[in-house]
């Protein structure tokens, strides 16, 4: 029997190969996660939402919790506002509103990280009043009770809402993070992205599990 030959120079997909590969072989410099154009960002979403075989066999398996951390920085790079918002010029502001779920985890993730020639910095919130100077909003499992005025708030504030609330985009978040087949998938409400004066990208709506177009009504806080 002929031996196969299983190096990636010799294959029609090496390309492929040669790019999964630049993005997470251990030994670079960059983790997994980070990324400096549009499209290996949506290359690693993409290897965010496979199975954990597709990583190299000596990467740890990253944790739910890395994961999510991952989405929320990468999310950034995939949206624009329509108009300036309160959001300061010089930083670009993810924050998490509610229980942290991270402890340290998004604060390793963005450090040292820009976004649109904006440095990434971390705000931990304990009210969406607080949010002025966020540009991503992570909304805590424990605010579910409040969700309705924090949606409004946040929507009035140009921000992009994400979050593991379940139904969360059907209930007038933008992103939602949802468990399927022990992996993080994520779906969009491009809807009320529009309503935030948010522009989503396409290679984002492309990767979302599911893209919901159905508008909210507004809440008042």
């Amino acid at each position: 029997m002929d031996k196969v030959n299983t190096d990636p120079r010799f294959s029609s997909r090496a390309p492929l190969l040669m790019v999964r590969s630049s993005i997470l072989r251990p030994s670079i410099r960059r983790p997994f996660w980070r990324c400096r154009s549009l499209v290996p960002c949506a290359l690693v979403l993409i290897t965010l939402l496979s199975p954990a075989t597709h990583l190299h066999a000596q990467d740890a398996r990253p944790t739910p919790t890395q994961v999510k951390a991952a989405y929320l920085f990468n999310f950034g790079k995939f949206v624009r506002r329509q108009t300036e918002g309160t959001a300061p010029s010089d930083s670009f502001g993810i924050c998490v509103l509610g229980k942290d779920p991270f402890g340290t985890v998004l604060d390793s993730t963005v450090a040292g990280e820009h976004i649109g020639g904006k440095h990434v910095t971390v705000g931990k919130l304990s009210r969406v009043q607080e949010a002025s100077d966020c540009s991503v909003l992570y909304i805590s499992p424990s605010e579910e009770g409040r969700l309705g005025p924090i949606l409004a708030s946040a929507q009035r504030l140009s921000l992009l809402t994400v979050s593991d609330i379940p139904h969360f985009a059907e209930r007038g978040g933008i992103i939602g993070l949802v468990a399927q087949q022990n992996k993080i998938r994520f779906e969009v409400n491009r809807t009320v992205a529009e309503q935030s004066n948010l522009v989503l990208s396409s290679e984002l709506l492309k990767i979302a599990t599911r893209v919901i177009d159905k508008p909210i009504p507004v809440s008042q806080p």
